[in-house]
C-alpha cells in the first residue's frame, strides 16, 4: 500500500509538471498561427497507450514515462524530421515564425513551470502556513547514526549552532544550509566547537551506506513489532511508550542499543505508559541485543510530550504573495547552487546526482497534498532550470541558437541545427543515464 500511494503522486506530479510544461509550448505555437502536429505526455516509441487526432494536432500518452513534448511543425527537435526540412519553407511552420515569436514558444515551457512553482509557494502557504522546530527548544541536541559524521567527530547529544555563517534558529536550517557547508558550530557539554568538512562531504555522503545527518531524538514509542521478534506475542500495542528498561529510565530511542548490548538472550523487565498507566513487561532480548521492535509516533505527539517546540505560523491571503515569492526565490537559489556543486568535481557533489527513483523516493509513504505540493514546487523549478542548460536537444539549447540569431542577424543552418541536435541528444541521454545509473549503483551497493 506505501508503494502504490508514493507512486501514485510520483506519477500525478511528473505527469502534472509535463502537461504544463509542453502547454507552455503549445498555447504561444498556436497564438503565432504555428501548427503542433502532436502533444503527448510521455514518450510514443513504437505505439501510444491513447492517441486521438484533433484539427491539426494529434494528443496522446506513450508508455514510457520519461517526459513528453510537443512536435511543432518545421522545428528540428528530438523527431529529427529531416524530410519536412528538406522542403520549401510553409508559412505556418515554426521556422518560418519571427524570431522573437521562435523566442517565446521556446521559453514557454520552462516560464510556465516558474509559474506554477511561484503560484504553489503562494496558495501553499496561505493554506498551511508555516510550521518548523525551534533549535533551541532541542535540549538534547541530535541523533548521530552516520559513521561519516562520527569520523568527522559530531556525536549524539550535540547541538548545532552555526552551518557556516548561519545561526541555526529552526530544525529546517539544517537543510537549507548543509549542502554548501565548510564548517559546522556545535555546543557539546557547554562547549562551543567548531568542526570541519571537507571538500568532498556531499561526495562522501552521497556514496555511503548510511545518508542520515543530523536527526531528532524521540522517545520509544512502540510503532510495530517485527513478524520474526521474540515479543511478537508479548502482548504490546501500537504508541505504547517505553519508560524504563531494566529499572534503567529510557528518555531516548537511541539509548536502547547501549542498554541491551550487554543483555543478549535475556528477558528483561520493561515498563511501559498505556493509556496513562504504567504497565510492566517481561520482554525478550535476541542474540542481537535487539527487542525486534521498529519505534514510531509523530512529531506532533513527540512535541506533545516536550521533546520539542514546533513553531507554527498562519499567513492571510496578501501576506502570503511575500512569504511565497521569497520561498520560490530562495528554492531557485539553492537549486542553482546545487548546480554549482555537481559541475565542482572536488566536492564530490555529482556523485548524489539521481535520476526518477530518486525523484520517487522524496514523496512520503502516506498521502500528504502538503508534502505533494511542496514537492512539486520544487520539481517544477528543478525542471524549469534543468531546460535552460544550453545543451541543443533541450529549451535552453534552442534559445541559446535564437539569441545567436537576433545578436548577429544571422540564423543557423538546418544541417547545423541537426548536427547540434544530435550532440545535444547524445548528451542529453548520456546525463539520464549516469542519473539513473546512480540509483542503480545505490540500489546494489549501499
Amino acid at each position: 500500500m506505501e508503494f502504490v500511494i508514493k507512486i501514485s503522486q510520483f506519477l500525478l506530479s511528473l505527469s502534472l509538471l509535463i502537461v504544463l510544461h509542453e502547454l507552455g509550448h503549445f498555447v504561444p505555437a498556436k497564438a503565432f498561427k504555428t501548427r503542433v502536429e502532436k502533444f503527448y505526455l510521455f514518450f510514443d516509441v513504437k505505439f501510444s497507450l491513447f492517441k486521438k487526432k484533433i484539427g491539426d494536432t494529434v494528443y496522446g500518452i506513450g508508455w514510457l514515462p520519461l517526459g513528453g513534448y510537443v512536435k511543432i511543425a518545421g522545428m528540428i527537435d528530438e523527431s529529427m524530421d529531416t524530410e519536412q526540412m528538406a522542403k520549401e519553407p510553409e508559412p505556418w511552420e515554426f521556422r518560418s515564425k519571427p524570431t522573437w515569436q521562435r523566442l517565446i514558444i521556446m521559453l514557454g515551457g520552462v516560464t510556465v513551470n516558474f509559474v506554477l512553482a511561484l503560484i504553489i509557494y503562494i496558495l501553499a502557504s496561505f493554506a498551511y502556513g508555516d510550521r518548523d522546530i525551534s533549535a533551541e527548544s532541542i535540549q538534547d541536541g541530535y541523533w548521530i547514526t552516520n559513521p561519516l559524521l562520527v569520523d568527522l567527530g559530531f556525536q549524539t547529544g550535540d547541538q548545532l549552532l552555526y552551518i557556516g555563517d548561519a545561526k541555526i534558529v529552526n530544525e529546517s536550517d539544517i537543510r537549507s544550509n548543509i549542502l554548501a557547508a565548510q564548517s559546522i558550530t556545535i555546543n557539546r557539554d557547554g562547549e562551543q566547537k567548531k568542526i570541519d568538512l571537507p571538500e568532498d562531504f556531499l561526495g562522501q555522503l552521497s556514496t555511503s551506506k548510511n545518508r542520515s545527518l543530523f536527526e531528532l531524538r524521540m522517545p520509544f514509542i512502540i510503532g510495530k513489532v517485527a513478524d520474526s521478534s521474540l515479543n511478537k506475542t508479548a502482548g504490546l500495542k501500537r504508541g505504547d511508550l517505553v519508560k524504563t528498561i531494566n529499572g534503567q529510565n529510557i528518555k531516548y530511542f537511541d539509548e536502547v542499543k547501549d542498554i541491551l548490548a550487554p543483555l543478549k538472550g535475556q528477558t528483561v523487565v520493561t515498563q511501559i505508559l498505556r493509556d496513562d498507566k504504567l504497565v510492566n513487561f517481561n520482554l525478550s532480548v535476541d542474540n542481537n541485543g535487539k527487542f525486534g521492535i521498529q519505534p514510531g509516533g509523530s512529531i506532533n505527539q513527540f512535541a506533545d510530550l516536550g521533546y520539542f517546540d514546533i513553531t507554527r505560523k498562519e499567513y492571510s491571503f496578501y501576506e502570503s504573495f511575500g512569504v511565497g515569492y521569497n520561498k520560490f526565490i530562495g528554492q531557485i537559489a539553492s537549486y542553482w547552487g546545487q548546480l554549482k556543486l555537481i559541475f565542482s568535481p572536488s566536492t564530490g557533489a555529482y556523485k548524489g546526482v539521481g535520476g526518477f527513483k530518486a525523484i520517487f523516493d522524496i514523496f512520503p509513504d502516506t498521502w500528504s497534498w502538503e508534502a505533494f505540493w511542496s514537492i512539486t514546487a520544487f520539481l517544477s523549478i528543478m525542471l524549469a532550470i534543468l531546460n535552460l542548460l544550453p545543451i541543443p536537444a533541450l529549451d535552453g539549447g534552442h534559445v541559446m541558437f535564437l539569441l545567436y540569431e537576433m545578436v548577429s542577424g544571422r540564423k543557423p543552418g538546418d544541417k547545423f541545427m541537426e548536427y547540434a541536435q544530435m550532440v545535444g541528444f547524445f548528451i542529453l541521454i548520456a546525463l539520464v543515464l549516469f542519473a539513473n545509473g546512480n540509483d542503480i549503483f545505490k540500489a546494489i551497493f549501499n
